[in-house]
């Protein structure tokens, strides 16, 4: 990705290019045709001059014809000869190349003539003068490079101007940018945008100020439904199942009743463990742990272990420890615990039988692996009620808790598939 303001400058540079590009033909052309336009008035002036002074001398024909001849002699690019009155034509003006004979270098001049039938003691005379065109392939080459020279002067200046004014006209949405990225909705913490005297960036503020306060209000407004529910549906919940255990307890039930029965205690265990998992995920996110206890890890993961070791039993599943001695954290004991369960009961539980789990502890990583077959799916792996497997025994908030533990103590998790193993790696 680029920034803003070189996306916009990389487009004018071009287009000046382009443009400069284009200007270089064209200056030649009109300084060419400028000059052309000059020799044509020059050379008609000098005819007409000519003419004039040749006519005020009032010399004999005699005479008249020694002084052109010597005139002609004297002045190479210009002629004066004698027609006859059916001769005459309109004024001619072209342009030719030729090589001069006393210039060593094979190199062509180019000349504008002009053909004019002057009157010489009331005859007809045709005046032919040629005046050298100024080399305007060199003038163009300069002409050019004092553009490309300033051209990059304007380059240098843009580029310079717009690293200076990124740094100050865009310091208030750098500002602004740097705040939203802190910005968490758990934090509950006010957010303050910098002032700013420009419109656009004002205007963003306050709709920036807007859209925070409505989605800071419908979170709060979520999460005390959530909380308010998990904790009124406790108490039903609890004597549903009191009255459901009683009831499978009745020697009167015949097998049918007793199959419903107990098809109803599952859901509601299920239903349940669901409640109190959103209930610990709102005191979560109400920050309602304290996260300054000082955390055994390698404790609380051996004791994990031996309380899960019937279920690696049941499944013959194999178990690898590399666990480091004295690993402690920051953060809540409780929460530091349930991570670790909810961990190692997620591999236990998508382990088929006579599979493998590698559990690994230092000081910087928690590392949770099980055998698998194929990757899960990255998009749905930490989000609520998501269900990677055929497994009807999850509540689908497992995954999701942990991740919510982690952000809570500031640890990051993260997922890979490696040789045919699932890799659940806690950073702390």
């Amino acid at each position: 990705m680029k920034p803003l303001l070189t996306k916009t400058t990389k487009p004018f540079l071009i287009y000046v290019l382009i443009v400069l590009m284009i200007s270089i033909p064209v200056y030649y052309f009109v300084v060419d045709t400028i000059w052309k336009n000059e020799l044509d008035e020059h050379n008609q002036i000098i005819v007409e001059k000519t003419a004039y002074e040749f006519n005020q001398l009032k010399l004999s024909e005699e005479a008249l014809d020694k002084s052109l001849e010597l005139w002609n002699h004297i002045q190479p690019e210009t002629n004066i000869e004698k027609i006859s009155s059916n001769q005459i034509k309109r004024d001619t003006v072209y342009t030719y190349e030729k090589h001069l004979p006393f210039i060593s270098e094979q190199k062509k001049e180019r000349y504008r003539c002009l053909k004019k039938v002057v009157y010489l003691q009331n005859k007809p005379y045709l005046f032919t003068i040629q005046t050298n065109i100024e080399e305007s392939h060199e003038t163009i080459a300069i002409i050019a490079m004092i553009t490309i020279f300033f051209f990059v002067v304007i380059v240098l200046g843009l580029l310079y101007l717009n690293r200076r004014l990124s740094s100050s006209i865009w310091k208030p949405f750098r500002s602004t940018l740097d705040q939203l990225k802190t910005f968490n909705l758990n934090s509950q913490n006010t957010i303050e945008f910098p002032a700013s005297d420009t419109t656009e960036f004002e205007e963003l503020n306050q709709s920036l100020y807007k859209l925070i306060e409505r989605n800071v209000s419908t979170y709060k407004t979520q999460k005390e439904f959530t909380e308010n529910a998990s904790h009124e549906l406790q108490t039903p919940l609890a004597i549903i199942k009191n009255k459901l255990d009683l009831l499978l307890q009745d020697q009167n039930l015949t097998e049918k009743q007793y199959t419903i029965a107990e098809d109803m205690n599952k859901a509601l265990t299920r239903s349940s463990r669901i409640n109190k998992n959103l209930l610990l995920l709102a005191k979560i996110d109400n920050n309602q742990f304290d996260s300054s206890e000082i955390i055994s890890f390698d404790h609380l993961l051996h004791q994990s272990i031996d309380i899960l070791e019937e279920h690696f039993e049941q499944k013959n599943i194999s178990l690898t420890k590399h666990i480091s001695n004295e690993v402690q954290v920051s953060g809540n004991n409780i929460l530091a615990e349930i991570l670790i369960n909810n961990l190692i009961i997620n591999a236990i539980r998508h382990t088929t039988a006579g599979g493998s789990i590698s559990l690994q502890l230092t000081d910087s990583v928690f590392e949770v692996s099980n055998s698998g077959t194929e990757k899960l799916n990255t998009d749905l792996l930490f989000k609520r009620f998501s269900k990677l497997s055929t497994d009807s025994n999850g509540s689908g908030l497992g995954l999701s808790i942990i991740q919510e533990i982690c952000r809570f103590h500031h640890w990051t998790i993260t997922y890979r598939f490696e040789n045919h193993h699932h890799i659940f790696a806690v950073k702390l």
